[in-house]
């Protein structure tokens, strides 16, 4: 599979979100990834559901939304979201992910499952039959300036030999501290695609092609 990149949208311009919108557009990422926290599952509170219809609404790059709540099937609903489009939850905060994951896709959308640096990869074994894409998260989700997790490399080649019983292709998405460096990483690893975040594409006074194609090559090494 080709190595996909996905903009953390927590790390625009807020102020002037489609002008950052239309510089992604011409750094070619492919997905736009919407972090969207309850203040339960994890601490923090930031992007909801009028962001995500909003940014729908002025691009045609495929959304990449990752739902960070308790009962995230209450929520599916609330987004205007088509087939390109991704809507991930946790495996640690749903008690019917398969439940919920089918929904998803009855909703039109490709379904992720994610889970957490310490939630054991056997929790993905018993849904690979329902889901489009893996998360494997690389820090603790909801706390900005993490290091990546030491064991982030072999569990991403796990998570790939795991899902290579499956009879298609499920891409492996990696959420953290996404630097070239960790990148090139995770993507030898089996990672397919990267959440690009302050250490990787919005950089300060780098311009996001420059940094896209900096991640690339890396990557691509």
């Amino acid at each position: 599979m080709r190595k996909l990149l996905s903009a953390s949208m927590m790390c625009a311009d807020l102020t002037n979100i489609e002008k950052d919108v239309r510089k992604l557009e011409a750094a070619g990422i492919e997905y736009l990834h919407i972090d969207i926290m309850d203040g339960s599952f994890v601490p923090n509170i930031t992007l909801g559901f009028d962001f995500v219809n909003a940014i729908k609404a002025i691009t045609d790059i495929p959304l990449d939304v990752h739902m960070m709540v308790d009962n995230p099937a209450r929520f599916i609903d609330r987004m205007k979201l088509d087939k390109g489009d991704v809507i991930c939850i946790h495996y640690e905060a749903d008690n019917d992910a398969a439940g919920t994951l089918a929904r998803i896709r009855e909703h039109g959308c490709q379904a992720g499952l994610a889970i957490n640096p310490t939630t054991p990869l056997t929790c993905l074994e018993g849904f690979i039959d329902d889901i489009d894409m893996a998360l494997i998260m690389t820090v603790t989700p909801g706390f900005a300036g993490q290091k990546m997790f030491d064991g982030a490399q072999q569990k991403v080649t796990e998570a790939r030999k795991l899902l290579s019983t499956a009879d298609r292709y499920i891409p492996i998405e990696v959420d953290g501290n996404m630097s070239p460096e960790n990148g090139k990483k995770l993507s030898a690893a089996g990672a397919d695609i990267f959440v690009l975040g302050t250490s990787g594409l919005f950089i300060k006074n780098k311009d996001m092609t420059v940094s896209a194609e900096e991640f690339r090559a890396a990557i691509a090494e």
